[in-house]
């Protein structure tokens, strides 16, 4: 296959909308989804004579980006005018960080189908975003509430080989600023925005080939996506053209990505950064930390993902792939934590919620989150399965009940019910057991012959003469006694 002698390589430039109460340079909010030029001010629409001020909680949540990305955060750091001419940029520029970013270097830890590895960052810096553009039938508007956004844009090294790990990478981003409380994370809404710059060249080169540049990426779906179609595309370029120059045939662009169509396409050719004029915000004075309030922050940083993750896998046991679900849901795994607080239970606890309650509410396009089924209630449920107080096969219904009436205590559930009464008497459990080893001869000779299924077969067809009520423990020390004997 032609990719086995290519090596894609990938960066990121993710643009992060922080969720501070106001805009990154006004007092107007920073809200979305109002009407539109409602959420404004004179300097986010560029009057004469506004002058911008910097908004501190914005510079904060910076900072604890950068400490748990563990980069080097810059004591002195300095926005720039970067020039450029669309209608939704009312002042004609946007105020960046260009020369001296707030943030140099870091590390980002993903899970890549079940691999954990490391990614570089290059920088972080500050900005503020343009307002949008709508498109109608016979005109277009611009709707300036989203003018002056705080954004944080966070640049990677170009040290991804593969669309898994760019999507991958972008999810841990995504999963840091929910953690830290700096974003809601929302890309439908534009709160989380991928540039992705792609080029290819052959295994073992070094040196970097032309690359383009896919915009404003708001699904990690497309995502990858466009990366396979992009890197399938200069693979093909390059296998039949092996004697061309690769700046002929990859042109640096700005592009789009057509998801119909599932590949990109060009918008317009590259600006390099002297078409952007950029030069020292005259209006703004350089931005100075204190070493004291870097170390504040620091203490008061939350358990971030991927030390989550490490945590739900070495010290909980959980799988790679359950604590990965955990842990790109934010608000599951605090649900997750919480009920594991009451039952220190994690494998069953883990099954429960992302596997039994999830298809509960998948139906119904619902979830365990806004149920009004609490932590508490699952961590009961749980341990009455533990304390043996109820089967499996009874507790799959107490969830059932559960869902219909959320708010129910599963203890009041079974003690109301009296089909959910486990039966816990040998005396009644031993018929059955005598009825099943009758009726399957063959299944007692393949134990006999080490085929463990076959165990597990008898303890099957007990449970189900006993309606799932019967205690597994005792029909499992009655079958082996009796096949033993």
């Amino acid at each position: 296959m032609k990719n086995l002698f290519w090596e894609p390589v990938i960066g990121l430039e993710i643009h992060v909308q922080l969720n501070t109460k106001s805009k990154l340079f006004s007092s107007a909010p920073n809200h979305f989804g109002d009407e539109p030029n409602t959420n404004i001010s004179v300097v986010c629409t560029g009057q004469p004579g506004a002058l911008p001020v910097l908004n501190k909680e914005a510079v904060r949540k910076a900072v604890q980006f950068g400490l748990a990305v563990k980069g080097k955060i810059s004591l002195i750091s300095r926005f720039d005018r970067k020039s450029y001419f669309y209608p939704d940029s009312p002042r004609n520029f946007q105020i960046t960080q260009f020369d001296y970013p707030i943030l140099r270097g870091g590390m980002v830890a993903a899970d890549v189908e079940g691999v954990s590895k490391t990614f570089a960052i290059n920088r972080a810096h500050l900005e503020d975003d343009a307002g949008m553009l709508k498109h109608f039938t016979h005109f277009a508007g611009v709707d300036y509430n989203r003018a002056g956004a705080p954004l944080i844009e966070v640049v990677s090294e170009p040290c991804m080989h593969s669309a898994k790990e760019a999507s991958a990478y972008a999810q841990a981003i995504r999963s840091i600023m929910l953690y830290l409380d700096a974003s809601d994370g929302q890309m439908d809404e534009g709160s989380l925005r991928i540039d992705v710059n792609i080029s290819v060249r052959p295994k073992g080169e070094k040196t970097l080939r032309p690359r383009i540049e896919v915009k404003n990426m708001n699904s990690f779906h497309f995502l990858e996506m466009a990366i396979e179609s992009e890197v399938a595309r200069q693979i093909a370029l390059y296998t039949d053209n092996p004697n061309a120059n690769p700046e002929d045939l990859i042109p640096p662009g700005t592009y789009r990505f057509d998801s119909d169509a599932c590949k990109v396409i060009l918008m317009r050719k590259k600006e390099s950064s002297d078409d952007y004029r950029y030069f020292p915000e005259p209006d703004l004075p350089p931005l100075v930390l204190t070493q004291k309030y870097i170390d504040d922050i620091a203490a008061t940083l939350p358990e971030l993902p991927h030390d989550r993750f490490s945590r739900y896998i070495t010290d909980l046991g959980l799988s790679p792939y359950n604590a990965t679900i955990l842990i790109n849901d934010k608000d599951l795994s605090n649900y997750f934590e919480a009920a594991l607080a009451i039952c220190p239970s994690p494998q069953l606890l883990c099954n429960w919620i992302t596997i039994e309650f999830a298809g509960r509410f998948k139906e119904t396009g619902k979830s365990l989150l806004t149920s009004g089924i609490s932590p508490e209630q699952i961590a009961k449920l749980v341990q009455l399965i533990e304390e043996n107080k109820i089967t499996g096969r009874i507790a799959k219904s107490v969830a059932d009940d559960m869902v219909e009436a959320p708010g129910l205590d599963p203890e009041v559930i079974v003690q109301r019910n009296p089909d959910y009464q486990p039966i816990g008497n040998t005396a009644e459990i031993e018929p059955l057991v005598d009825q099943v080893l009758s009726e399957n001869p063959q299944s007692i000779a393949d134990f006999k012959a080490g085929r463990e299924k076959a165990f597990a077969f008898l303890v099957g067809q007990v449970m189900k003469l006993s309606r799932g009520k019967a205690s597994p423990q005792i029909v499992n020390d009655l079958l082996k006694k009796k096949i033993v004997s």
